[in-house]
């Protein structure tokens, strides 16, 4: 029930947050729709959950193997930057698809 509460908390300040970018204009004078506002907000928490999950997974390995602790780390570090890499993307791609940006 707690992490339901949670993540209603989380989808409520992301609301909160993103209505401000619907009530801009462009520069055409119609109101944008929103959408890379939306879309770099959910690629921001996708990549974020996604390297936090990584580096729960990497430590609670390492502790248990302590001997494999380099090789865990490297393919973290390396996981880890592909991730950041696609989230970059992403957010360029949400970019370059709002409209009043």
């Amino acid at each position: 029930m707690f992490r339901f509460a949670r993540i209603a908390a989380l989808v409520l300040l992301i609301v909160l947050v993103a209505t401000p970018a619907f009530a801009q204009v462009t520069a055409k004078g119609s109101p944008g729709d929103g959408a890379g506002a939306w879309g770099a907000g959910l690629v921001a928490i996708g990549g974020a959950y996604g390297i936090g999950r990584l580096a729960a997974a990497a430590m609670e390995s390492m502790a248990r193997q302590p001997e494999a602790g380099g090789r865990i780390f490297t393919s973290m570090i390396i996981s880890a930057a592909l991730i950041e890499g696609f989230t970059f993307f992403a957010l360029v791609i949400c970019y370059l698809q709002n409209p009043w940006a």
